[in-house]
């Protein structure tokens, strides 16, 4: 997304937090609306370029919203969605990704209302390491064949109990919805927005022994040195780990003793 699209996506973020602000807005409810007019949206190719045509007047297009939806939708949810297409959008489909986005915001304002944000962004991260060492899982779960309720029972059934609630509505939306992305990118991404919730990175550390609680402590506490903010570690085991430990904040990889190179980089810094 860039340009006008990357500005309208902006605004509408400010937009959904200044609804979920007030206690009244139900963010569970509000995500569930959301993801609806995304999968519509995705269905009706006509609609959502009506909706992003430039040449269009803004407020009839929000007016168009309210025709459409206002039936379908709460208010804050259509009010929402009507300010969002009274934006810019460089394509048709980056509309449709950016409601894509808020739904999933919402999930996860949902979890942090009630104190769960931590556990959300660990269970995403154990499910997606479960998937991805379970070739039948994942395939069953990317399968183009399985239909959308065999794919929810599927999830219900592997999480169902045993995770978050945002973390199930948030996994079974991927699943069931998932627009082209593989499950890894999605997890990722929702990972990622997650942290940004906390205002904060992730690193995704991969050792050959699980670190005790005072080496994840000085882990966490270098890194977010290093970075300048808070940082989440999401903790793997693998015993052919080379050098003992890998830490990948983003694209940036670092192998090896992570103390040394740490210590390296801050020593850099400060030069």
């Amino acid at each position: 997304m860039n340009g006008a699209s990357r500005q309208a996506l902006a605004a509408a973020r400010e937009s959904l937090t200044a609804l979920t602000d007030s206690t009244s807005v139900d963010a569970a409810t509000l995500a569930d609306e959301l993801a609806a007019v995304t999968a519509l949206l995705e269905r009706e190719v006509s609609l959502r370029r009506v909706l992003t045509d430039p040449a269009q007047d803004g407020a009839a297009k929000a007016s168009l919203v309210q025709q459409v939806l206002g039936s379908r939708l709460s208010g804050p949810a259509t009010d929402l969605v009507s300010g969002m297409v009274r934006s810019r959008w460089s394509a048709p489909r980056d509309l449709v990704d950016a409601v894509e986005e808020l739904a999933d915001l919402a999930d996860l304002v949902a979890a942090e209302r009630d104190g769960s944000l931590d556990d959300v962004e660990d269970e995403l991260f154990r499910f997606g390491r479960t998937a991805a060492s379970t070739p039948d899982l994942r395939a069953a779960l990317a399968s183009r064949t399985a239909g959308t309720e065999a794919k929810r029972a599927l999830v219900h059934q592997l999480l169902g109990g045993r995770v978050r609630p945002a973390t199930e509505r948030l996994v079974t939306r991927l699943v069931t919805q998932p627009r082209g992305r593989s499950l890894d990118s999605g997890l990722e991404a929702l990972s990622k927005l997650a942290a940004e919730r906390r205002n904060r990175s992730v690193a995704v550390v991969t050792s050959a022994v699980p670190l005790s609680d005072e080496q994840k402590r000085r882990l966490g506490s270098a890194l977010a040195r290093l970075l300048g903010r808070q940082v989440h570690l999401n903790l793997d085991v693998d015993p052919e780990v080379l050098g003992g430990i890998t830490v990948r904040v983003g694209d940036e990889v670092i192998n090896g003793s992570i103390a040394d190179r740490l210590d390296e980089a801050q020593r850099r810094m400060a030069g």
